[in-house]
């Protein structure tokens, strides 16, 4: 895990709103690319990974404020539970947004660097697998930012 310096804790309560955003917007941009022909569905689907990409960065800041935030707060008994809980779905949060962004990104990128195309009813196909996986995520995302406002 990255450190940082204590005086980052502060941050941790500002940070997290950014992921939160930015990745529940990302599969609004995908939707809005599959409903389109797919060269005017192209930017939105770059669009959605540029949301992705924006909102995994920022929620590798939030796990890293958050450490500091533990560092902090120290280990109260009473509240070592409930933080540990919030880490660990941070942690799978945190997992979970990088392979889903490494993936949609090889699904939009590879095809065309190799120059096989697959065809459109192939890649809504994809798209549509990719979302169910996505919506895994975002309820994790959730329900680590819920976890967090209990904390609180």
């Amino acid at each position: 895990m990255v450190h940082i310096s204590s005086s980052w804790s502060g941050l941790h309560a500002t940070v997290v709103h950014f992921p939160v955003i930015l990745l529940l917007i990302a599969p609004l941009f995908v939707m809005v690319g599959l409903g389109l022909p797919p060269a005017k569905g192209r930017p939105f689907l770059v669009s959605a990974l540029a949301f992705m990409l924006v909102g995994t960065a920022t929620v590798l800041a939030a796990a890293a404020t958050g450490e500091a935030v533990m560092k902090a707060v120290g280990a109260a008994p009473a509240a070592r539970a409930a933080l540990e809980q919030h880490r660990g779905l941070a942690e799978t949060t945190v997992e979970l947004f990088v392979l889903l962004t490494v993936a949609y990104a090889a699904m939009l990128f590879v095809p065309k660097l190799s120059g096989h195309e697959p065809e459109s009813w192939v890649t809504t196909a994809l798209l549509t697998v990719f979302l169910v996986f996505y919506a895994t995520g975002a309820l994790f995302l959730v329900n680590t930012f819920h976890h967090g406002g209990v904390l609180v």
